[in-house]
């Protein structure tokens, strides 16, 4: 989709919110919720081994890709090159990272992929990550970044069609990935999609990992409960 949106992103020299979520980067709404276009999602790693899967883009993240997206027009950049940088430059980026990378590290993910530091998956020439969200473009729910509930993704039309539409042929163009669902919104998708047989249940699912997010007050709890869990399942990984 991004080369719908080109003329519209080299045009922008502010990023922010009133810039960006507007009805020109609009892509559907309904009472509440409000989809836009942003360029953060659309490079798939196709070699990648480990598959990070959080719930949709918030507005760092959408932010972050938009100037990344806009800088890489303005230089003449290659659009396959632009949209590598854009999934370089924002995923999980701040805090979020730090957080994914020591609850990595703790569960010894990096030691089986033969790395000092989870924190050398997200150098942009790691072929071994692929990072991406459950509704691949921006969610707003009345302005606020959407967590996964109210409305539960699985009761939502719209989320589902867009979860449907996107992210199953993301998920099926990766093969023999570790799966590591950021949080119980995802996680409740992901078993939703295997039990109903719209993906197979081929993969090393991470099951009880917590969203790295800073808002999320049960992380630490959350992680230390399942630690040993998740222990014995990076261990089992062939």
């Amino acid at each position: 989709m991004f080369e719908n949106y080109i003329d519209k992103i080299i045009q922008l020299n502010r990023f922010e919110k009133e810039d960006i979520l507007n009805k020109k980067f609009l892509l559907e709404k309904d009472e509440k919720i409000n989809i836009y276009y942003a360029p953060h999602n659309e490079f798939v790693n196709k070699k990648a081994k480990i598959f990070v899967i959080g719930i949709t883009p918030g507005w760092t993240q959408t932010q972050i890709a938009f100037k990344t997206a806009n800088e890489g027009l303005v230089n003449n950049i290659e659009i396959i090159d632009i949209l590598k940088k854009c999934k370089y430059n924002s995923r999980f980026s701040g805090s979020m990272r730090k957080n994914l990378i020591d609850m990595l590290d703790q569960i010894g993910l990096n030691k089986k992929f033969k790395l000092d530091s989870s924190s050398e998956l997200f150098n942009e020439d790691n072929n071994l990550l692929h990072t991406t969200s459950l509704i691949k473009y921006p969610v707003f729910i009345n302005g606020k970044n959407y967590n996964g509930h109210n409305p539960d993704i699985l009761c939502n039309e719209l989320l589902l069609k867009y979860i449907k539409k996107y992210f199953i042929s993301e998920i099926n163009e990766l093969q023999n990935v570790v799966i590591i669902p950021l949080g119980k919104a995802v996680e409740e998708v992901l078993k939703y999609l295997i039990d109903n047989s719209i993906i197979n249940n081929k993969y090393t699912i991470l099951f009880g990992f917590p969203h790295p997010s800073g808002a999320n007050g049960h992380r630490k709890e959350i992680f230390e409960n399942n630690k040993k869990r998740l222990i014995k399942k990076v261990n089992s990984i062939s």
